[in-house]
């Protein structure tokens, strides 16, 4: 099956790049509301699903035994900027379970942003661990492993109980067996998953909701939800599409991006939950598509989604900045 497209670039009066690709929007019982493309495809969820992956450590009492409040709970669940209140945050949670970057198994990884990037050069030559965008997940991880008595050392690989756990609960909420052929590492060393978009999004009206969840994996999803939606910067970063959205009407919007185009977005009032693929991995295409649908979908107030409507159809500008294209989200029978 040839997906459809779901962004179009133009320039003057021509479509200069178009991008294909699939999304789904699903109520909290898994009804499609709407749809295009193969959304029965699996995908690697990527970073979308860290809220996922964070739920052991509050259902196991970790976080709890930790000390760790909304902040951190949102830092577990975030692809972060590397900006110095993200680093601070990280190191702090990792320093509430008696251990430093040096635990981490990520990989270093400089600073999103060209400022953090110098000024990390200038006083450290070099970026660490503790910068990569994936180190809240893993001080959670590691947080966990410490307070159930697992390997710490091991932390990250599928046979440490902190990853079964971790599996079992992404099986659990998103109504999927993740079979061999679904499991691989993410870029951050940590075991990934695919399922197909219909999946994802349903697990992610489930967490918006708590529906079919049992009552203590229903409260840790509401936590760690209500956590992304009131500390947004934390989950992503300065001028980051996910932490812009969620910052536009709070309590109404959950949004996360993962790596090679994929997007996530609960609706909690609404009841609702996306998930969408660009099948050539690009970023512009995936946030363009994804405020498309944040604006159909999310029953937004009107200052709201005129603010929304203007990352669904967007600029494309010249050196000067001047206008000379548009980028839009695309969706079916728009």
């Amino acid at each position: 099956m040839t997906n459809p497209i779901i962004c179009e670039v133009t320039r003057g009066a021509l479509v200069e790049s178009l991008h294909r690709g699939a999304y789904v929007v699903v109520d909290s019982a898994g009804a499609v509301v709407a749809a295009s493309g193969d959304i029965e495809r699996p995908v690697y969820a990527r970073s979308s699903m860290k809220m996922m992956q964070a739920l052991p450590l509050v259902e196991s009492g970790a976080a709890d035994a930790a000390g760790f409040g909304v902040r951190a709970l949102a830092l577990a669940g975030a692809s972060h900027s590397g900006e110095p209140g993200h680093v601070a945050m990280a190191s702090e949670m990792l320093q509430r379970v008696g251990l430093t970057e040096d635990a981490l198994g990520c990989g270093p990884q400089w600073p999103a942003e060209v400022r953090d990037m110098a000024a990390l050069y200038a006083t450290r030559g070099r970026p660490g661990r503790i910068h990569n965008n994936c180190s809240g997940k893993h001080a959670g991880f590691l947080a966990t492993a410490r307070h159930l008595g697992h390997d710490v050392a091991t932390y990250l690989d599928p046979s440490n109980p902190v990853q079964r756990e971790v599996k079992a609960a992404v099986e659990a909420v998103a109504g999927t067996v993740l079979d061999a052929g679904c499991c691989s590492i993410d870029g951050c060393s940590a075991p990934t998953f695919a399922m197909p978009l219909v999946s994802l999004a349903h697990a992610f009206a489930r967490l918006g909701t708590g529906a079919d969840l049992a009552p203590s994996r229903a409260e840790a999803a509401r936590r760690l939800m209500e956590a992304a939606m009131a500390e947004p910067w934390l989950v992503a970063g300065t001028g980051r599409m996910c932490t812009e959205l969620m910052a536009l009407a709070p309590g109404r919007i959950y949004a996360k991006t993962g790596a090679e185009g994929v997007y996530v977005g609960a609706f909690p009032q609404a009841g609702l939950a996306v998930a969408l693929k660009c099948d050539d991995g690009t970023t512009r295409a995936s946030e363009a598509l994804m405020a498309a649908l944040v604006l159909r979908h999310a029953a937004l107030p009107a200052e709201a989604a005129a603010q929304v409507a203007g990352m669904a159809d967007r600029p494309v500008t010249d050196r000067n900045g001047a206008e000379v294209g548009r980028i839009r989200g695309v969706l079916a029978g728009a």
